[in-house]
């Protein structure tokens, strides 16, 4: 079984109080308290603006050693060259986040691909090429045109996951290609015994990285913080 790590996309909201943080907290506290219920987040930041060291080793200082950050990659590597010629840029980027990495806190690395960018399979073969072996690499597509065998082939090859994204207007097939699943659970409304149970299930082929969305209420969090507790109690 895989370990299954749970939390939101972010964590600085202070319009989760008093239900989640508590009424007095300092938002300079809020990522220690998070991470005391939650043992994993999604940094979406890191789409528009590259994190500074001192900024990284903070998070890393201010979390336990089994707590996890996924991180989005950079809009210039997804959105403004879409893969393309990006092996600099990405190095860059992947350069960026050794702070997480030296301190064994870093989780999968996110691209995330825009609504319009319609399936090219030997652009990703391509792209998947150039990264690291060290990178837990996971690929939400927006464009249904994805959704192949031809892709899913290629991100086997490649080592990376298919994530399992789902919202109301669109949900992404459940087919496993790599050693560990990513999950972004943007619905407004979830069963949290179906999702336990399909987190248990996935864990049985590897690690489950599982991320609510956050908006300004504090429901994301209450949802992670419970399915946490359900999977433990297996």
């Amino acid at each position: 079984m895989g370990d299954t790590y749970a939390g939101t996309s972010g964590w600085a909201y202070a319009s989760w109080k008093p239900e989640f943080y508590p009424a007095k907290l300092s938002a300079a506290r809020f990522l220690s308290h998070y991470a005391e219920r939650l043992n994993s987040v999604e940094v979406n930041s890191t789409f528009r603006q590259i994190a500074g060291e001192e900024l990284l080793l903070r998070w890393a200082e201010a979390t336990p050693g089994d707590f996890r950050f996924a991180v989005k990659a950079h809009q210039r590597i997804t959105h403004s060259k879409r893969l393309r010629d990006v092996a600099e840029t990405a190095a860059e980027f992947l350069a960026s986040l050794e702070p997480l990495r030296k301190a064994k806190k870093l989780g999968p690395v996110l691209f995330q691909l825009p609504p319009n960018f319609k399936c090219d399979v030997p652009r990703l073969r391509d792209f998947l090429a150039g990264l690291p072996p060290w990178v837990r690499a996971a690929f939400e597509f927006r464009h249904e045109s994805w959704f192949s065998e031809d892709v899913y082939s290629t991100l086997r090859k490649g080592g990376a996951a298919l994530c399992l994204a789902e919202s109301e207007e669109l949900k992404t097939p459940e087919v496993v290609t790599a050693d560990f699943h990513y999950l972004r659970l943007r619905k407004e409304r979830y069963s949290r015994k179906a999702v336990a149970q399909r987190v248990r299930r996935l864990a049985r082929s590897g690690d489950v990285f599982a991320y609510f969305k956050h908006e300004e209420t504090p429901e994301g969090a209450l949802h992670a913080e419970a399915l946490l507790r359900q999977v433990r109690k297996e």
